[in-house]
């Protein structure tokens, strides 16, 4: 170990090479007993003899080193704890073999010699410390801002194929399995969504294993990714109910808190995971426009909407043929359209539509006669109640009579 050269002038004589070798071995020594790199320590030996010996106190620049020499520790995955008991254990051997205490009968010359290495110690291992958290707070904002630029693309699904394959593998994801995606949507506005999947993504990872599991946020939403075919699940916990499972977590996690939660199917490939995200994201739109009472839904008992919205135009001339006439009724068509609405959820039973609205069962008949005289079609006729359920359905996507139906070409 040699001394150096910067900040000389200001320091003792250079050491002769029998005390470089004599330190050395106390570096190697802590650093086999420490199991941390012996480079870890610098010059922070030669400060404690200096120390001991001359009773000088380090430089500044000498506590910057041990500062970056922190943040090697932590760029090289030693943890703090590992890097300060290096520092320790060197401390008390070379106190143990030093010459000015060996060799000295005076008990305030040790004294003395005591102090100086304490106050050397003190500072070595606080600046120390501070340059490891320092480092480990930079590679945590760098490891976060990689994490959400992967989760941006991965969701995306427009990058590189080889290159996201090449990415996700630090994550544990394999790209090429089918992953479902699952959302989690806040009914009750903002939250702290951050906290939500720092605690549901323990639970996720003990339901589905580690492998091929991400837990991130995206949008104000927490975004679940499992694997299609997760190879440690228990029995009650099939892929298949990921939103289920994800939903009773946040409900246990976060008491109080009213989640919607929608699950996209699984799909393979790299632009499996955007599919399934994709599926997630509509299911949970189309949930909120429809107005579900279901806490959970799933893309798969969807699909009949997605049909219905894929193509607006055929949708809108629907809404406008079938229901348009129900603006000629008294206070406009959103009574009517809700009292279909209510019969149809019932299972066209009109005792459950007058308890979903809170109305007597003369009410709901009498509204369902007055859609039939305005629109021509009854409920009772099964042809003609097959065009007002898609109309009722049509209507709910769009959001009318709220929003006016766009106008013909």
């Amino acid at each position: 170990m040699t001394r150096s050269r910067r900040g000389a002038a200001a320091g003792p004589a250079a050491s002769p090479p029998e005390t470089d070798l004599w330190l050395e071995s106390v570096a190697r020594t802590a650093a086999a007993a420490s199991r941390a790199p012996v480079d870890l320590l610098g010059e922070y030996l030669p400060m404690l003899a200096d120390a001991a010996i001359n009773g000088r106190r380090p430089e500044t620049w000498e506590l910057e080193a041990v500062q970056e020499l922190g943040r090697q520790a932590a760029a090289q995955g030693v943890a703090a704890r590992r890097a300060v008991d290096l520092y320790l254990s060197a401390a008390w051997r070379l106190w143990r073999e030093l010459p000015v205490v060996v060799r000295s009968n005076d008990p305030e010359t040790v004294r003395h010699a005591a102090e100086a290495v304490l106050r050397v110690l003190d500072d070595a291992v606080g600046v120390l410390v501070d340059g490891h958290q320092s480092e480990r707070r930079e590679m945590i904002r760098h490891e976060e801002a990689l994490r959400r630029e992967f989760v941006d693309d991965l969701l995306r699904g427009d990058a590189d194929v080889s290159r996201m394959v090449e990415r996700a593998e630090p994550f544990g994801i394999d790209l090429g399995k089918p992953h479902h995606v699952a959302l989690a949507d806040l009914r009750d506005g903002a939250g702290a969504i951050d906290r939500a999947a720092t605690l549901l993504e323990r639970a996720v990872v003990h339901g589905f294993g580690d492998r091929d599991v991400l837990v991130a946020t995206k949008d104000g939403r927490v975004v679940v990714v499992v694997p299609g075919t997760p190879a440690v699940a228990p029995s009650s916990r099939r892929s298949a109910d990921v939103g289920a499972v994800v939903h009773q977590e946040l409900e246990r996690l976060r008491p109080g808190e009213r989640w919607r939660v929608a699950a996209g199917r699984a799909f393979p490939g790299a632009y499996g995971v955007a599919r399934s995200y994709e599926e997630a994201r509509e299911a949970l739109a189309i949930a909120g426009r429809l107005d579900l009472d279901a806490a959970v839904v799933d893309a798969r008992d969807l699909l009949v909407y997605r049909v219905l919205g894929r193509d607006q135009a055929a949708i809108v001339d629907l809404v406008r043929d079938v229901l348009g006439p129900l603006d000629r009724a008294r206070g406009g068509a959103g009574v009517l359209l809700d009292t279909l609405d209510a019969y149809f959820r019932a299972g066209d039973v009109a005792t459950g539509a007058a308890r979903r609205l809170h109305v007597s069962v003369r009410t709901v008949t009498y509204r369902l006669s007055r859609v039939a005289q305005l629109t021509g079609h009854s409920v009772s006729r099964p042809d003609q109640r097959f065009a007002l359920n898609a109309a009722v359905l049509g209507a709910r996507l769009l959001e009318w009579p709220a929003t006016p139906l766009p106008t013909e070409p």
